[in-house]
């Protein structure tokens, strides 16, 4: 996949797959803002949450069902699919369907699970770990490369700060961009707070458009967010989501920032 632009490149979608209906709605509406707006977009939903803190927690739809879903987006509008996985298994059965396979930010330093990733020939985008400097990151891209994989992209969201919020350092932009790879900033689990006492990640999302200039002015080469029609309603991380009718908006802001340098 080629990712080089003079602007950025979107990566959105809801958290995980809810339904056909409301994976096709966010589709279709993202790919007319980023149609029009000339962004290169990649639809993302995970088919299946294994990493929620209550057991209670929603996870999946199906697996098989999920995954049909996303082929079916993939198919009907002609975009791009990324998808999460979470263990090595996942990468075989979600290959032949996603052209983007995401390692979770918990999960950076899983060597088995990134060589796993690495060997399906898919992009893969690893997010950096909460607890992980940028510079670390390194080793990551070095367990990809090991198996022949080039195609690599990074994701900055954030550190944790205490026991219950993140804080961004916008230095790891940069620092993670000497890689040599594409660094994304997730302008939306940047702005979450995780660890409540209910076991339900709350989130500021009045801050999503302000760290997303940042991450712009730091040189980010992509932006990466999780939106929803009625994000008090979604099923997964809705606290700190970015409401649907909000996008176009901020992507607009986005641009003459990007525009401004």
């Amino acid at each position: 996949m080629n990712f080089q632009t003079d602007k950025f490149f979107l990566i959105a979608g809801p958290c995980v797959v809810e339904s056909k209906e409301i994976c096709f709605e966010i589709a279709e509406q993202l790919v007319a803002i980023t149609t029009d707006l000339n962004i290169p977009f990649i639809f993302k939903a995970s088919y299946k949450k294994a990493n929620r803190t209550k057991l209670d927690s929603f996870t999946t739809i199906g697996e098989e069902k999920a995954l049909q879903i996303l082929a079916d987006v993939k198919s009907h509008f002609n975009i791009p699919i990324l998808t999460d996985v979470h263990e090595t298994t996942d990468c075989e059965l979600v290959k032949d369907i996603v052209d983007v396979i995401q390692i979770p930010a918990f999960l950076c330093r899983q060597t088995e699970l990134l060589l796993a990733a690495g060997k399906t020939g898919k992009t893969v985008n690893i997010k950096k770990g909460q607890f992980v400097s940028a510079e670390m990151m390194q080793f990551a891209v070095d367990k990809i490369l090991s198996t022949g994989n080039k195609n690599i992209m990074l994701t900055e969201r954030g550190t944790m700060f205490g026991y219950n919020d993140l804080i961004v350092d916008f230095r790891n932009i940069p620092l993670m961009q000497q890689t040599g790879f594409p660094v994304i900033f997730d302008a939306t689990h940047s702005v979450q707070q995780p660890n409540k006492s209910d076991g339900v990640s709350g989130g500021k999302p009045e801050f999503i458009e302000h760290l997303a200039k940042c991450a712009i002015v730091a040189g980010a080469n992509g932006i990466f967010l999780e939106t929803h029609p009625n994000p008090s309603e979604a099923l997964s991380d809705g606290a700190n989501m970015l409401a649907l009718s909000e996008v176009k908006g901020l992507l607009e802001k986005l641009l003459k920032v990007k525009i401004a340098l």
